[in-house]
């Protein structure tokens, strides 16, 4: 055997050794995600709390799309790489299937014989004796490899109705929990909204600031008393988006300009939630932010979500904990453009910004001592 086919071995071994983890369940299992988020959509249709019930099939969707897009990204790339190196590796692959083939088609005899006479014929056989068993791990590897690199082509090519089927799924689930949010009359309304007096307000204020001092004037026939408080929660609210911090509070952005809250990269059209329970004390366009929803989870404190494509909700109601108040926007992917997506393009799909500030008395403070942001999505 030579010296080019015992280094073949030594690497059909070894990297047949380090295999990563299995690119090809992970997305087998996202589609298992997707497959029971579809049934909880199917169930969220005669579940007594609607709104509940398709926020979390909302969530379970966008959980199985990040999974499979994620399984489907790896994918891509073990099979690229799979595919390299058999093509670097293609002379000594040649080398060794004609070592394996010549040992199957030689007749046994002729195996037995050896020029320098039984010496050798003797040293010969125990050198393939130790060398066989070798050459047939090598060969089982290698079969093993090409086998890997055709699973993960086929589940590539099948991945894109599977996404259809996911995208549509969750697309339907959002236009029913916005049918379900017009249809709710159980939730308790603190206040009714003045709208000439919101109005007013509005165009007096110049910034985020002056508008949040005056959201008490926009109220009309409030009711005493406050929420739970959430002191006991602080640093342990969940996120209200699933996304990335892209500015964290007082960092700049390209034009300089710093802002007390943080700036999230969320995914087109994700959900967003309240992180408690919350009055709605404002929502709709303000200043330059966009769509902004303002919400009050005790007297004196609000949170400032701006940037939404869509929001929920009526202002003055009462939201409980987890409640959907919006949607971020952004253009509708398709599966086609996701299985385009591969490395690092894959994170160009964090394409849309939420800006969420947190006040305490009318005063902006770091949302990190509220929120739990050490995990991204």
């Amino acid at each position: 055997m030579s010296l080019r086919v015992a280094a073949l071995l030594t690497w059909l071994l070894a990297t047949n050794a380090a295999a990563e983890p299995d690119p090809a369940a992970a997305a087998r299992a996202a589609a298992d995600r997707l497959n029971a988020a579809a049934q909880q959509l199917a169930e969220a249709e005669g579940a007594r709390n609607r709104v509940r019930a398709l926020t979390e099939t909302i969530h379970a969707y966008e959980d199985g799309l990040l999974a499979l897009r994620e399984g489907l990204r790896r994918a891509a790339i073990r099979e690229e790489t799979l595919t390299r190196e058999l093509r670097a590796r293609e002379a000594e692959i040649a080398q060794l299937l004609g070592v394996l083939q010549t040992i199957g088609t030689t007749p046994p005899p002729v195996l037995l014989l050896h020029p320098s006479g039984p010496v050798g014929t003797a040293r010969s056989g125990m050198i393939m004796s130790e060398v066989t068993p070798a050459l047939n791990r090598s060969a089982e590897a290698l079969r093993a490899r090409l086998e890997e690199a055709s699973v993960l082509r086929r589940l590539q090519q099948s991945a894109a109705d599977k996404l259809e089927e996911g995208l549509l799924g969750v697309q339907r689930a959002r236009t029913e929990l916005s049918k379900a949010i017009a249809d709710r009359t159980e939730l308790p309304m603190r206040f009714t909204e003045d709208p000439i007096r919101t109005a007013l307000l509005i165009a007096s204020s110049d910034t985020l600031e002056g508008f949040a001092s005056g959201l008490s004037e926009i109220a009309s026939g409030e009711v005493s008393g406050s929420l739970p408080g959430i002191s006991h929660r602080k640093g342990n609210l969940p996120m209200p988006v699933r996304g990335r911090i892209l500015r964290r509070a007082g960092e700049a952005d390209a034009a300089g300009i710093t802002r007390p809250g943080l700036v999230l990269a969320t995914r087109p059209h994700a959900l967003v939630t309240t992180p408690a329970a919350a009055t709605i004390r404002y929502r709709g366009p303000l200043l330059d932010y966009g769509n902004v929803m303002i919400l009050e989870p005790e007297a004196g404190l609000l949170l400032v979500l701006a940037g939404l494509e869509t929001v929920y909700g009526t202002v003055g109601e009462v939201l409980p904990g987890g409640s959907p108040v919006g949607l971020m926007g952004g253009p509708a992917l398709d599966a086609g453009m996701i299985l385009a997506q591969t490395g690092e393009e894959a994170s160009a799909d964090f394409s849309e910004t939420l800006y969420m500030e947190f006040r305490e008395d009318n005063t902006p403070v770091n949302p990190e001592t509220w929120f739990k942001t050490d995990k991204d999505d």
